[in-house]
């Protein structure tokens, strides 16, 4: 077993996508009481937009990054390249005692690369967690980060059996419990206070939250106008509020696609993270392809339909309050009507996903405990 126990540590935590953010948030908190522990944020720019990551540590309250490594948009190749080629002198000067990267994104794969090449340990938060979809370029960061990482933070049950399946040895593997709840926990106080549904004209009322960026949905034209077709006929018995990530917002425009009279289809700008909460507790129900809002969903009781054929998160469907749907027009609205029409909200408990993850995980890097 690896034994993190030191008088001194230095902590290097990498980001570079809003989902990170949310994962980062309750473990600076964590740390920060931890007067032994130096913890360096490294923002890799790979979400460079200030609606979709400046916010975010703002309404977080995450500390100013101390390198911002500005690599922006590219190819997955040139992205991951960029990364690695602007956080390895970075890794190198600060010398960490641990390199932490989060999640599935471009950055977290680029960063535990270049971590575990100078021999420098890696610790991966939300750990195990498996689609089996190898055409979903997280599916292949996750796998790939998870072979490189010496401590592995599982969100669930089934992401540790994950792991063992694969051979990792069981003193790597912390089951530490969902962080994304922890910024949802502490968060919900404040995004409730917001009530956007009020200022989004849609407050007492039955509404369906959408957002959908991912390139199964959105980069194919034909698959794009049929989910849209389907939220514009599903907009007409209950509004329809359409944060756009801007990928998506791009595609809808190079098609010149427009809501037909009569919809309640409503696109909106991408949402700070407090806003974006506060819409999706008080929604009907949600309908998207991130993995973030299928945990949410389920941590709130409220029904959610993701619109992919597999989830990594499968915990969410067989415990929580999701529900997969292919990206075609019947499929979605029959689901849809039955999750309307069924209007209770269940609530889900599931293990450890409690708002106290982030306390565990330091409790593993700095005191060298076990999560079992």
């Amino acid at each position: 077993m690896v034994n993190l126990t030191l008088a001194h540590m230095t902590l290097l935590s990498v980001v570079g996508a809003r989902p990170n953010f949310m994962k980062l948030a309750p473990l600076a908190r964590a740390l920060a009481r931890r007067p032994a522990v130096e913890h360096v944020i490294v923002h890799t720019g790979q979400h460079y937009d200030a609606e979709m990551s400046d916010t975010f540590f703002e309404e977080l309250s995450i500390p100013r990054p101390q390198h911002n490594l500005e690599v922006g948009s590219g190819s997955h190749a040139a992205q991951t390249a960029a990364i690695m080629l602007r956080f390895e002198p970075v890794c190198q000067a600060v010398k960490p005692d641990v390199v932490l990267v989060y999640g599935d994104v471009n950055s977290t794969v680029a960063a535990a690369l270049v971590a575990a090449k100078l021999g420098t340990r890696v610790a991966h938060v939300e750990a195990g967690l498996r689609s089996r979809d190898w055409t979903m370029p997280e599916e292949i960061n996750r796998v790939v980060t998870d072979r490189l990482a010496d401590l592995l933070f599982t969100p669930s049950r089934d992401a540790v059996e994950n792991l063992r399946a694969e051979g990792v040895p069981d003193d790597r593997i912390h089951f530490v419990g969902n962080i994304m709840i922890d910024s949802l926990v502490s968060s919900l106080d404040a995004a409730r206070a917001l009530a956007a549904p009020r200022r989004h004209g849609v407050e007492g009322k039955r509404y369906v939250l959408v957002t959908l960026h991912r390139p199964g949905n959105v980069d194919v034209p034909d698959t794009l106008v049929e989910l849209l077709e389907t939220l514009a006929v599903l907009s007409v018995e209950s509004p329809v509020l359409f944060p756009l990530h801007p990928r998506t917002r791009a595609r809808i425009q190079s098609l010149g696609w427009s809501a037909p009279d009569g919809a309640h289809l409503h696109f909106l700008d991408p949402l700070p993270y407090l806003e974006l909460l506060s819409l999706e507790f008080s929604a009907s129900l949600v309908v998207t392809d991130s993995g973030g809002l299928q945990e949410e969903t389920t941590y709130l009781g409220v029904p959610c339909l993701t619109v992919r054929p597999s989830t990594e998160r499968p915990i969410t469907c067989t415990e929580g309050t999701n529900r997969l749907v292919a990206a075609r027009r019947e499929a979605i609205l029959s689901a849809a009507r039955e999750a309307l029409a069924a209007g209770s909200r269940h609530p889900v408990t599931i293990e450890r996903w409690d708002g106290h993850t982030a306390e565990r995980i330091a409790e593993v890097l700095v005191d060298g405990a076990r999560y079992t």
